[in-house]
């Protein structure tokens, strides 16, 4: 009776010292705080994440716990710091708090998806936190336009703005290069400067602006321009798309190539013109004008042609009136025919001729003028 009386009361004794050593505990623990405002975000791959982590000790003891980062993945790396320093263990006093610098580096190559982890305060204290991938990782080079496609006329400059991405983890110095038909131009520019190359940071973006111009006379259609971005261990590739409309080319002259004539003052004179589309493109609304001597006229028959076909020529008849007054000699007057995209002129040497009424009343006047000497010489000749 007596050994299991002590037995009991030794137990009791027992009993009454752990208790309040477990509600100390558990007073201890309710009193650690872990806190951060940020414990989901969402961000994209390769993103550097930073969190600010307080430990707070509202206990009446110091506590010297254990920092650690429980259930990261195993590719994502992080560090703790305080004070500069890299840490595994910070002292709290009583009634104050330390701030610990979290950095979590969110690889390149991931899973779109939520990822889970916790910052531990050794046994005392828990902070959830969450992280949400945005879109699917990789680990490669981005090279892209929002407009692949552009149509002109052969002789328009297409811009195209582009954009490379550095998806890796590693600054990237790409070189730029152009697979493009023979006889075209392009040309690369980064930073607003003509360049063959691109250094771009990791995680990092940089435009890139590319100038391509046609060749001369290049027929109509599709051509499509192969561009890339390579370095020795990542590449990208982007294929642009020029539409020609066609060139538009034109040539005024006569039908026989001469470009001269002559005419009388005050008199009409009609000239044939020739004009022919030797481009690739259909050309419209071709109006024709003159730049003439003053009081001159120059109207044309007709004075438009509404549509002229690739290869094709019409004919088209110039009226040029010289003024009463226009003195012997050369004259130039330029006819031109034109459209919105193109035009083509011709200079006419145009020589001015004394009216026939002139030369022969020079006639009568010379003639005149001899048979009053051969009078003169006969009458008085013989004295």
């Amino acid at each position: 009776m007596t050994i299991r009386t002590n037995s009991l009361n030794l137990l009791v004794a027992i009993l009454l010292g752990i208790l309040p050593l477990k509600a100390q505990s558990a007073e201890t623990e309710k009193n650690i705080i872990l806190y951060t405002p940020y414990t989901q975000i969402s961000v994209p791959p390769g993103e550097s994440i930073d969190y600010s982590v307080d430990i707070i000790n509202n206990s009446d003891e110091v506590i010297n716990p254990s920092i650690s980062v429980q259930g990261i993945p195993r590719s994502w790396e992080h560090s703790l710091k305080s004070g500069g320093w890299t840490i595994s263990r910070i002292a709290v006093l009583p009634n104050e708090k330390k701030t610990v610098s979290l950095k979590v580096e969110v690889p390149m190559q991931v899973n779109k998806g939520t990822y889970r982890f916790s910052v531990h305060a050794g046994d005392l204290a828990e902070l959830p936190l969450t992280v949400i991938v945005s879109e699917q990782g990789t680990y490669q080079t981005e090279f892209q336009t929002n407009q692949p496609n552009m149509e002109g006329n052969s002789k328009a400059n297409f811009n195209f703005s582009a954009t490379l991405k550095n998806r890796t983890a590693e600054q990237q110095l790409y070189a730029l290069r152009a697979n493009a038909p023979r006889g075209w131009n392009v040309i690369f520019k980064a930073n607003y400067k003509q360049a063959t190359s691109a250094q771009v940071e990791p995680n990092a973006t940089e435009n890139i602006s590319i100038e391509i111009t046609p060749p001369a006379n290049i027929e109509a259609g599709t051509y499509k321009i192969p561009v890339e971005a390579t370095t020795s261990t990542t590449s990208a590739h982007l294929e642009l798309e020029v539409v020609i409309t066609g060139s538009y080319q034109m040539d005024l002259t006569t039908p026989r190539g001469l470009l001269s004539t002559d005419i009388t003052a005050g008199d009409t004179k009609k000239i044939d013109l020739v004009i022919k589309n030797t481009g690739s493109a259909e050309l419209k609304d071709i109006q024709l004008s003159s730049n003439k001597p003053a009081d001159w006229e120059v109207s044309f028959e007709p004075s438009s042609i509404e549509k002229l076909a690739v290869g094709s020529s019409s004919q088209v008849t110039a009226t040029i009136r010289a003024s009463k007054k226009a003195l012997p000699g050369d004259y130039i007057t330029r006819i031109e025919a034109k459209t919105p995209e193109v035009n083509s002129n011709a200079e006419f040497r145009i020589t001015v001729k004394t009216p026939l009424i002139y030369g022969w009343l020079g006639l009568v006047i010379i003639v005149g003028v001899l048979g009053g000497i051969f009078y003169l010489f006969r009458k008085y000749g013989r004295r």
